[in-house]
């Protein structure tokens, strides 16, 4: 694969992950922080977290953005005295291939499957009359 002048020089071209790495429970709270900031230093992170889990430390936030970087979860700009550590995929894209995962593995393929699941007893009558304003706004999409 060829790599263009601009993903040379730019640091936070995300490299596609392995479709295989799913991340775990802690490793999404990370990306979710990341998602919410963009890119963001170690120290940052911290910050962010450390209001709910007072126990965290520097050089655990550290190790774990290391560990997300040589899964393919972020990326890192080494360019300055900070790495600066940014998510690989878009909180959307991997929203999508976690779900098709999702839909492959329980619901054998069936996305309708899924949504009659979830619908059966994980929504509220707010949240049903909003799918059903979504379902009447995209009828003919």
């Amino acid at each position: 694969m060829l790599v263009t002048s601009a993903e040379f020089m730019d640091p936070f071209v995300a490299k596609t992950p392995s479709p295989t790495v799913k991340p775990t429970a802690s490793e999404l709270d990370v990306l979710r922080v990341l998602w919410q900031l963009g890119p963001a230093t170690a120290k940052a992170v911290l910050a962010f977290r450390q209001p709910d889990m007072p126990e965290l430390n520097y050089a655990a936030v550290l190790r774990q953005l290391q560990v997300m970087h040589s899964k393919g979860l972020l990326t890192r700009d080494e360019s300055g005295h900070s790495h600066i550590y940014a998510a690989a995929l878009a909180q959307s894209a991997l929203q999508q291939n976690l779900l098709g995962d999702v839909i492959q593995k329980l619901f054998g393929g069936s996305g309708k499957n899924l949504v009659l699941a979830a619908l059966s007893g994980h929504t509220s009558n707010t949240e049903r009359e909003e799918i059903k304003r979504f379902l009447k706004d995209h009828a003919n999409d």
